[in-house]
């Protein structure tokens, strides 16, 4: 049986990863006052939107993730032909509406799929099945790290859902801001008051900035640190001791809003990447997709790993 993924465009993963393992990209896109993106973890675009300094504009534009009948387009024109079964994996339902909108895609697919393989001389069933990675950003990679391992080795699909619905359930996803007015001002224009007024300004005024977390469909701050770079020191050790504890998928998927050269000079980033290297974990890095740096500012940081249940320890 072919085996194929897709995923959609807020899933940060290097772009040579997602080539060499032919994963789809569900795209998004962005508009901004009279300026349209796509996002669809094309390098070409993504610089032309750091090259267009958009800066806090950005927190006012509005996200369009891929329609059903666009999810829809792409497998009954392509998908449907190269593949026997796929596994979507999207961010947190609770933030994109992009996974209620491949399952109701997913209707029409399996509907129709029959007369389109049928056209093109192939036959037998397709298999169409949609995971919820839970987290945001770099925080969905080890899922779908875990699914081309588990694709890989030959496991049948059935097998694959249940441990990618296990790896979600316990995948970690954390954020680090570098501007928490940028935070709140992104914040209310999606209606979410988890950022308000007066911390926003007490933090700006100390420095003080949220580490947030994404974790079983719930996205809140679980620590506060004083300066980026500490907060980014803070935030590498912690992971490195999770490394050093144990993973359930040997990768750490981390994610920077901006040029990936700036990523290795934070603080504590060695460390990690030592770390990483002693367990035998790969450390990927990818830059934010255009979607994540709407939300959570330019240079800002995205991390995931999939570790059994534990506390935050900030």
């Amino acid at each position: 049986m072919r085996m194929g993924l897709a995923i959609d465009a807020a899933c940060d993963l290097p772009q040579a990863f997602l080539q060499k393992h032919n994963i789809a990209v569900m795209p998004i896109t962005i508009r901004i006052d009279d300026e349209v993106f796509m996002d669809n973890r094309n390098q070409v675009e993504l610089h032309r939107f750091l090259d267009r300094k958009l800066g806090s504009r950005s927190h006012s534009a509005e996200t369009i993730p891929c329609s059903v009948e666009d999810v829809q387009r792409l497998f009954l024109d392509k998908l449907v032909l190269e593949q026997d079964c796929v596994f979507c994996l999207t961010i947190t339902a609770t933030r994109s509406a992009i996974n209620d909108h491949v399952i109701k895609a997913s209707f029409a697919v399996l509907k129709n799929y029959r007369e389109v393989r049928e056209k093109n001389n192939q036959t037998g069933p397709f298999l169409m099945r949609v995971i919820d990675t839970r987290t945001l950003f770099a925080g969905s990679g080890p899922a779908i790290v875990e699914a081309t391992r588990l694709i890989n080795a030959g496991e049948v699909p059935a097998a694959i859902r249940e441990r990618l619905t296990y790896i979600s359930n316990n995948s970690y996803g954390y954020m680090l801001p570098r501007d928490l007015y940028y935070l709140r001002a992104r914040a209310k224009k999606k209606g979410d008051r988890s950022v308000g007024l007066v911390s926003a300004m007490l933090g700006s005024a100390l420095d003080i900035k949220p580490l947030l977390r994404g974790y079983r469909g719930e996205t809140g701050p679980v620590g506060k640190v004083r300066g980026f770079e500490h907060g980014a020191e803070t935030l590498f050790n912690y992971t490195a001791k999770r490394v050093h504890a144990g993973l359930l998928v040997p990768a750490v998927c981390v994610s920077y809003g901006g040029d990936l050269a700036e990523l290795p000079k934070l603080p504590g980033y060695a460390a990690l990447r030592s770390a990483c290297e002693e367990c035998g974990v790969e450390l990927m890095e990818a830059p934010m997709s255009i979607t994540g740096m709407v939300n959570v500012g330019e240079g800002a940081v995205t991390l995931g790993f999939a570790a059994e249940e534990h506390a935050a320890e900030f």
